[in-house]
């Protein structure tokens, strides 16, 4: 079976994010860069597959030179394979993103292509079914249990209220959310056969972004608390705060 996996550089959720003196962006000197934790998902389970069918997974990103190091973390994985699909900066617009994906994709004849549901810096989760339409294939989105055979996927996924059961054949796309799996860490065996893999290049024809940031601010600072006493003397201050002042109970 032949599996790609579409991943993403992504901040480190620990990383103290500054925004950038024209406020379009944030300052990434700094930054810790990782690979996107729902696309760690994606890689997991696509080595899960590809041990159980026979396959091979070639993971794909697109983005500029510091993306490498995402691409050797998910070959460092287990992954076979990787394409490097060059740009200065990863476009804003997912249309951008999915089109630049698509070009490629159409190329590698997958039976089954992996991404996370969403990425945690942009949180568009659109990549997914925007590549459905653009490769005209389903897609099943938010997937926390999957089944493949020779010629479809079952895949389950939650909602509001209970779970809901896809079946589409191959080839397919699948989006993944926690509880799916839990991603594998990488072996110093791994991580040495990753530094050997050669990553191919690969440069196209990337859309304009139809989406601009006008301006990024930090969110408002929190107001201090307050201490309205001690012990059960307190109780009855605090109600009256909780009542009148927080209005979070009647």
């Amino acid at each position: 079976m032949n599996i790609a996996v579409c991943i993403k550089q992504v901040p480190d959720t620990e990383t103290k994010v500054r925004v950038s003196g024209d406020k379009k962006w944030i300052e990434e000197g700094e930054i810790n860069f990782i690979l996107n934790p729902y696309d760690e998902l994606a890689v997991e389970e696509g080595l899960k597959i590809a041990e159980a069918h026979s396959g091979e997974v070639t993971v794909l990103s697109l983005g500029p030179d510091r993306i490498t190091s995402a691409i050797r973390s998910a070959l460092a994985m287990g992954a076979n394979k990787a394409i490097h699909i060059k740009t200065d900066k990863n476009p804003l617009d997912p249309m951008a993103t999915a089109e630049a994906l698509a070009q490629v994709l159409r190329e590698g004849n997958y039976d089954l292509i992996l991404l996370g549901k969403q990425a945690i810096d942009d949180d568009h989760q659109q990549i997914g079914p925007i590549l459905s339409e653009k490769l005209g294939i389903p897609a099943a989105n938010v997937v926390t249990k999957l089944e493949v055979s020779a010629d479809k996927i079952t895949a389950e996924r939650q909602i509001e209220g209970g779970f809901e059961k896809i079946e589409c054949a191959l080839p397919a796309i699948v989006t993944t959310q926690r509880g799916l799996n839990e991603p594998r860490y990488a072996s110093l065996k791994g991580i040495m056969a990753a530094k050997k893999i050669q990553i191919e290049e690969k440069i196209v024809t990337v859309p304009d972004d139809k989406i601009e940031i006008l301006e990024i601010n930090y969110p408002p600072e929190k107001p201090p608390g307050k201490i309205v006493g001690e012990g059960a003397d307190a109780v009855p201050e605090l109600i009256r705060l909780l009542k009148e002042e927080a209005k979070v109970i009647s």
